[in-house]
């Protein structure tokens, strides 16, 4: 029996999830987001389980024989801040984390309280630049 991915591409919509932020800033920073992930990567929107919004996606497959599907980039407004689902162990997005403003660094993602808080100059940055490097090292699935 394999491992069963529990982050998938659903029908929920999108703008519906984010109208259902309860805090109304939280909610126009998730509108705004959404605004700036999709006009820079290109990619629709789509919800990936119940509370990340994802723009396209790639196949992986690791040394261990593990593989799937994931978003290329994405974000989730989560009830203390939002996390932002970008490829950024790269070198030129490190540099670009430096310039982006208040902001911790997760495993996975980057964790920012609200859109003030960062330059969203920078952020159309790091997001162009994942995408770049995840269609480096895997399969884009979706364009």
């Amino acid at each position: 029996m394999g491992y069963e991915l529990k982050t998938k591409p659903t029908e929920r919509s999108v703008i519906e999830f984010i109208e259902q932020v309860e805090n109304v800033k939280k909610r126009e920073d998730a509108f705004h987001l959404l605004d700036i992930f999709t006009e820079t990567t290109g990619y629709e929107a789509k919800m990936w389980g119940p509370s990340i919004i994802g723009f396209g996606s790639y196949h992986y497959r690791y040394e261990s024989e593990h593989e799937g599907d994931a978003a290329i980039v994405g974000f989730s407004p989560r009830k203390s801040n939002f996390s932002l689902y970008l490829f950024a162990q790269d070198p030129q997005c490190q540099a670009l984390l430096e310039k982006l403003g208040k902001h911790k660094v997760g495993k996975a993602c980057i964790y920012i309280n609200k859109l003030a808080d960062i330059d969203v100059k920078v952020l159309k940055q790091i997001i162009q630049r994942s995408v770049q490097a995840v269609s480096e090292l895997y399969t884009i699935r979706e364009k």
